[in-house]
């Protein structure tokens, strides 16, 4: 696509951000969508031969690569010609039907052409071909993506594990932390939902009309033919689903679209702390010269990749939502419906795969500012009563809690004078007098493990 086209684009995935979601069209434009359809319809066929059935056995094997090039070298030739056909038969997989049988003949295989498609429903290819589709995109685009994600936290985190800074609850001043260890919170989480996801299995289903191989078992009642398709999709990488009606019940796409809808919120959550750090001064941002923060205020350096991330994370869990609540549910044996939001799978992954690429931009634009964070730990010396009280709990003092409330609500800022000044009144053993002193906001931040 070129810049001109790219302007006239109704989507910002194949406008605005094009170049970053250009490595998912490998897998889910209408072109790509033929190509998988070919995949299938070709592999199937040459399953067929290897099975083999009477009617193929004397199918020559020395053209399965010419079949296989039909798919490995899908151009817009073939694609053109495909749509051409399906303008008559006004159905996508007829249309690949009627290509192969054109090509069979091409290849002067026509006394073979009657076993293309044979047997099957669409939807034993659309729910094949795109669980493959989907597979691949989340393996060689999504996947790659994520641990980059996963490698930029886990670099500032490890390179940040000892900085002590103040936590905020319910956005008040709270018991310390440390800036890698709250860096490394949301490397966990992400990085728990991504092992699920690569362990999740991608659906398919392969069975004919209504998914009990009518047209197949009536034809050829001696072959085995469940045990035929299991092994079919496995070589995929998928698993059949066993009991279908038309189409697949699609609650293992659901499954994996709520996966990735998790790790989106997640990416939200990390973006909306990482802007108020950046607010509050915690974190500056590298400034790239010619960079404009705003129209009228020159001081300004906004967190864009932060905000860009959040906003497509956003536009992505709304499709993966609709996708995972829509697509389990059909009338009866089967409805279009599902044919027509299987369409847009692309398009939740693309937006999440901007937002991923804009949280990592984020991230490689931060450096602490250490003076704020200190500024902000000396300024809050309050936080250390947690520690106290314990202490004094620990050595059975009379109403530790309510001791220290007295104390930190008292109108004023809590200084370090004023706290030694309350434990040297204790009625406690002059060491743990010393300990309770030595305890300060920068000290005070608990077991890291890095």
């Amino acid at each position: 696509m070129n810049d001109s086209s790219a302007f006239s684009c109704v989507s910002p995935i194949d406008g605005r951000y094009a170049s970053i979601a250009k490595p998912l069209r490998a897998y889910f434009p209408e072109k790509s969508l033929i190509r998988y359809r070919l995949l299938i319809e070709v592999e199937y066929f040459i399953a067929l031969c290897n099975l083999p059935l009477p009617e193929l056995s004397e199918f020559p094997a020395d053209q399965y690569n010419n079949l296989r090039n039909l798919y490995l070298d899908c151009n817009d030739a073939a694609v053109k010609k495909i749509k051409d056909i399906e303008k008559t038969t006004n159905h996508d997989i007829k249309a690949i039907e009627y290509f192969l049988k054109d090509a069979f003949s091409a290849l002067g295989i026509d006394r073979f052409k009657e076993f293309i498609h044979f047997g099957l429903t669409s939807q034993d290819v659309n729910n094949t071909a795109i669980p493959l589709s989907l597979k691949d995109a989340l393996a060689e685009v999504i996947f790659p993506a994520i641990q980059d994600v996963l490698q930029e936290i886990e670099k500032l985190a490890l390179q940040w594990i000892k900085v002590p800074m103040l936590a905020h609850t319910h956005g008040q001043p709270a018991s310390p932390t440390t800036v890698g260890k709250e860096l490394l919170v949301f490397h966990e989480r992400i990085d728990n939902q991504f092992a699920q996801l690569k362990s999740m299995p991608l659906p398919a289903k392969f069975g004919g009309a209504t998914g009990n191989f009518n047209a197949h078992h009536v034809a050829y009642p001696d072959i085995d033919w469940n045990n035929f398709a299991d092994n079919f999709v496995g070589k995929f990488g998928l698993r059949r689903s066993t009991y279908t009606t038309q189409i697949d019940h699609y609650d293992g796409l659901a499954v994996i679209f709520d996966c990735l809808k998790r790790i989106c919120t997640i990416i939200i959550d990390l973006d909306r702390d990482l802007w108020s750090y950046i607010s509050m001064g915690y974190f500056k941002q590298k400034i790239n010269a010619g960079e404009t923060g705003s129209s009228t205020m020159p001081h300004k350096v906004n967190p864009i990749d932060f905000e860009n991330s959040e906003g497509n994370a956003g536009m992505a869990i709304a499709i993966f939502e609709h996708l995972s609540a829509k697509l389990p549910v059909s009338r009866l044996q089967r409805d279009l419906t599902d044919s027509t939001v299987l369409r847009n799978i692309g398009v939740p992954l693309a937006h999440m795969l901007i937002a991923v690429k804009a949280t990592i931009r984020g991230l490689g634009k931060i450096s602490l500012n250490q003076q704020a964070i200190d500024k902000d730990l000396e300024n809050n010396m309050v936080v250390v009563a947690e520690a106290i009280q314990t202490i004094l709990r620990k050595l059975n003092d009379p109403a530790p809690y309510e001791k220290l409330k007295e104390l930190t609500r008292k109108d004023g800022t809590l200084s370090r004078e004023d706290i030694d000044h309350f434990i040297d009144n204790l009625d406690i053993p002059e060491q743990e007098k010393q300990k309770m002193k030595a305890i300060t906001p920068f000290n005070y931040t608990g077991i890291i493990k890095g």
